[in-house]
């Protein structure tokens, strides 16, 4: 998590969307960065215990932003990210696994440790109804992002590629698909709300 005082913006790291290319980027203009085990601080938490710490602090309260990815990429990323060699032989690997074995995992009642990885839908809400994030852009709009940034930054802002994960196969098959979109299926309806909002969902209450 990147918090920009004098711009009055944080950036919260929504996991496998593309985050440690932006805090490489953004890092320097940052008055303060939320690194390593604190990185990843949801939108409710930063709501609630962050803002406000801010706003007491420095008398700001900065507005958050949040990338979402497409519900079944973001998984298949953490797959290809845990098939890394530096992995093998731990709990996380999931390498000897299909990517429809490791969906099934993740959409199980008790995920093993490989596949447990959180839901973007839990990280941007309440984990109810209520999105907590001010701006969630969608990950394929980089430019509408990036747009947003380098305005509020009032720098130019360009993200190199970090963390590329390997090229493996990840075909999904359509039972699997059908499970997956009934037991996230509040995933998919937020996602498809940033799409329709031209890749750019800004919080009713902002």
């Amino acid at each position: 998590m990147l918090v920009f005082l004098r711009h009055k913006i944080t950036f919260l790291a929504t996991p496998k969307t593309g985050t440690t290319a932006v805090e490489m980027a953004l890092k320097p203009r940052a008055e303060i960065v939320f690194s390593k085990n604190r990185k990843h601080i949801t939108a409710l938490r930063y709501t609630n215990k962050i803002a406000p710490f801010l706003e007491d602090t420095f008398g700001v309260r900065p507005a958050s932003v949040a990338v979402m990815r497409e519900p079944v990429d973001q998984i298949r990323s953490w797959y290809k990210y845990r098939s890394q060699k530096r992995l093998d032989g731990t709990k996380v690997s999931t390498k000897g696994i299909s990517f429809d074995q490791f969906v099934r995992e993740v959409v199980s009642n008790e995920p093993p440790e490989r596949a447990q990885i959180g839901r973007q839908f839990n990280f941007l809400t309440d984990g109810k109804t209520q999105i907590m994030a001010d701006h969630i852009f969608a990950y394929e709009a980089q430019e509408t992002f990036l747009m947003f940034m380098s305005e509020h930054l009032q720098h130019p802002v360009e993200i190199a590629q970090k963390n590329v994960s390997p090229v493996i196969e990840t075909h999904l098959g359509d039972d699997t698909m059908a499970l997956l979109r009934e037991a996230r299926a509040e995933d998919f309806l937020l996602y498809e709300s940033v799409l329709a909002a031209n890749g750019h969902l800004v919080s009713p209450d902002d």
